[in-house]
């Protein structure tokens, strides 16, 4: 398989650090045999425990607070955007690879055709969910992340193909998410690296708590600071535009 951060831009160094970081979380997970179904290589990893880290943070006073989230659309987050559901929370999902037009879709808790736990999956959510353009939702109450491994200062690693920070870009730029909404993310204890580990690049948006299914990790005191602006196309392969339409779209409107 063609590694995901084959167009990406940026330093090639750091690049590399990144891909042989994610190689060693990867054949971590896989060794303990903690990765699920259909494995843990080039993906958000599913892991064993999932269901008891989504159940950890649903304890913390940021969930209670938080009446919208933003969620990926991997499986190893399906438990939270599950318990947003079920806790009468707005769902905003992420699109796979942001390849629509409206790159988000809605669930709204009251208007579903499935129940929740089947109505958050990448399959069903079209059932119950419609797509919707960034400038229709609303202000996010929860950002909620996966990672193939994370800092202990909130540094984020993703598999490569740099959707979540796109995802946090267009939603920062639009207003939706401000210096003091929180990320959150969910992982194995295998994926937690010590503060420094990870490598880090101007666009990353990190993480403020990790949560594992055996304790949560506040980066808030030691956390980089996020992007504070929206997309930042010097960072951006012509082959990465030209691969998601709303930033053709966009890149369009910014040459005019």
């Amino acid at each position: 398989m063609r590694r995901h951060d084959r167009d990406a831009g940026g330093d090639a160094e750091v690049l590399e650090r990144k891909a042989a970081l994610r190689d060693e979380v990867w054949t971590a997970l896989t060794e303990a045999k903690v990765a699920r179904f259909p494995g843990a290589r080039n993906r958000i990893s599913n892991f064993t425990g999932a269901e008891a880290a989504a159940r950890r943070l649903r304890e913390t006073d940021a969930w209670g607070a938080a009446r919208t989230v933003k969620s990926n659309p991997d499986s190893a987050q399906l438990p939270v955007r599950q318990y947003a559901l079920e806790d009468g929370k707005t769902v905003y999902m992420a699109v796979p690879k942001l390849a629509e037009q409206d790159p988000f879709f809605l669930l709204d808790p009251d208007h579903l055709a499935d129940p929740p736990r089947k109505a958050v999956s990448i399959k069903n959510a079209t059932r119950s969910a419609r797509r919707v353009a960034v400038d229709e939702l609303e202000p996010v109450g929860l950002v909620v992340t996966g990672c193939v491994a994370v800092g202990e200062d909130g540094a984020r690693l993703g598999k490569g193909g740099g959707f979540a920070d796109l995802e946090f870009a267009l939603a920062r730029e639009a207003g939706l998410i401000g210096d003091d909404t929180l990320v959150v993310t969910t992982v194995h204890e295998l994926q937690v690296r010590a503060a420094g580990e990870i490598p880090w690049a101007s666009h990353d948006a990190p993480v403020d708590l990790v949560v594992t299914p055996d304790r949560i990790v506040d980066c808030r005191e030691h956390r980089r600071e996020r992007p504070s602006g929206g997309i930042v196309w010097e960072s951006l392969t012509d082959e990465k535009i030209a691969s998601i339409p709303l930033l053709r779209k966009l890149s369009e409107e910014v040459r005019r």
